[in-house]
């Protein structure tokens, strides 16, 4: 009878343990004392943010494939990684998606202002005709949530959010003079633009030395080192986001860039170009604009939502693996090795010949920067890869960092290295640079007319597919 019983035994573990997909689990959950998840099996799919396309995990060949004219340590020895699925920009930032950036500052800026001067408010109508209609949310809310209540007595939360300074976004910002609603709205907005005195003739310009973004972030590095986790290792940013105009005329001396400085980054003509003049710490700050972009429009929703994973930079690896297209051993983005197609067209926008930056409109090439998509994407659905400007990557620049980094998801980086990577070669540079395997660094406080950047979002591994956004 024992050996029987310990035969049934061994039969009821062995269905079990090398389950193939059963219908059911053990039972109900909550009975007979067995731990049964209650969240819902569905599976989760990971929703493909407007304007990324989905880059398959894989493993390709680092660094230069073709002939390497410096021979150094910079480009050898090739390595074979494995990189993790991710999104990444279909194209580079352009200006009319950092304006969006640029503008939420704005307003935040403006808006705290008012909500400031606005005081408990309640002498409008709620539509902006008052000064009154900009007061903090937690001024006009009658009903406050047990939690909201919470929040107040206790002085806000631990990571420094102040609930009882919530803005009101509802109420419309009027920047017409001739709709300023009351002279204490007037004194406010006009604060935001540069005085009378600082002006060039007599246009109302933003004072976009105010347009500061402010935010947090972990430092995980410094977490991991000492083993905890918690606000000990929040980081706060204070950052001036207004893109520096003046690298088209400080990057090149005797050069007559002086529409570029005046036009380029808020002329309409220009929104489609990628933005330039922007520091390696402004394009991390876009970053955590993107995200929080998103999590507040989930926040919103009625249904609660999974968190948003946070945009970022891609890491040197990420961007070459990207920019290769799953193509082995490619020499450019398109496949190699010439830098034209079989009708005489240029595959990119860069300096084609020595002292030519353009050689004629039918070859496909731009005096400076091109718009973005003008040239063909590779095969993970990406353009501009190769050329019209550079892009940074979170990783600190070493030349031997192939040589000692992982295999595995490799992430480059150097501690308090102000040395940035920078990926990809730009309009001003020769074609040797828009290798897939060549490298640049440029210091992370510097902003250059060539060098702009996208942005990436991770892909859990357990995702099943890719969910589309309709566009």
């Amino acid at each position: 009878m024992k050996r029987i019983f310990l035969l049934l035994l061994s039969a009821s573990v062995a269905s079990v343990s090398c389950s193939g997909g059963g219908s059911s689990s053990v039972g109900k959950p909550g009975t007979k004392g067995e731990l049964i998840p209650r969240e819902k099996t569905k599976s989760f799919v990971a929703q493909r943010p407007y304007g990324m396309v989905a880059i398959p995990g894989g493993s390709f060949i680092a660094g230069m494939a073709g002939e390497s004219f410096t021979n150094n340590g910079e480009t050898a020895p090739l390595k074979t990684v494995t990189v993790a699925p991710f999104f990444m920009d279909e194209a580079e930032t352009t200006n009319a998606e950092y304006r969006v950036f640029i503008n939420y500052v704005r307003d935040s800026i403006a808006r705290t202002m008012l909500a400031e001067a606005a005081g408990e408010g309640g002498d409008g109508k709620g539509r902006g005709q008052s000064i009154g209609d900009y007061a903090y949310l937690a001024k006009k809310e009658e009903n406050l949530t047990p939690y909201q209540e919470y929040l107040e007595g206790a002085g806000g939360r631990d990571d420094g959010f102040d609930a009882s300074k919530r803005l009101d976004w509802k109420i419309p910002l009027h920047w017409s003079t001739s709709k300023y609603p009351d002279v204490e709205y007037a004194e406010v907005l006009e604060s935001m633009y540069l005085p009378a005195s600082s002006r060039v003739g007599s246009e109302r310009l933003i004072d976009v030395s105010k347009l500061k973004y402010n935010y947090k972030w972990g430092d995980m590095q410094a977490a991991i080192a000492d083993n905890e986790r918690g606000v000990n290792f929040l980081r706060s940013e204070s950052i001036a986001i207004y893109p520096d105009t003046t690298v088209w005329v400080n990057d090149f001396h005797f050069t007559y860039n002086e529409p570029l400085f005046e036009q380029y980054f808020w002329h309409k003509a220009y929104k489609d170009y990628p933005v330039v003049g922007v520091t390696w710490d402004q394009a991390r700050a876009y970053c955590n604009f993107r995200s929080k972009l998103k999590s507040d429009y989930n926040e919103s929703l009625k249904r609660r939502q999974q968190r948003p994973l946070e945009f970022r930079l891609p890491n040197e690896m990420e961007w070459e693996y990207a920019a290769r297209g799953g193509k082995e051993n490619a020499d450019y983005p398109w496949g190699g090795p010439y830098l034209m197609d079989d009708r005489g067209c240029y595959l990119a926008n860069f300096k084609p010949k020595r002292g030519s930056y353009m050689e004629d409109e039918v070859k496909g090439t731009y005096t400076y920067t091109a718009p973005v998509k003008k040239f063909k994407k590779n095969g993970f659905g990406l353009f501009d890869m190769a050329g019209n400007v550079s892009e940074w990557t979170v990783s600190g620049y070493n030349n031997s960092a192939y040589g000692f980094s992982s295999t595995l998801n490799p992430s480059i980086t150097a501690k308090a290295d102000n040395k940035k990577s920078v990926r990809g070669g730009s309009w001003k540079d020769v074609g040797y640079m828009l290798m897939n395997g060549a490298r640049d660094w440029e210091s992370k406080d510097s902003a250059r007319s060539y060098i702009g950047f996208r942005t990436v979002q991770d892909i859990p591994e357990a995702a099943v597919k890719v969910k589309r956004v309709n566009r």
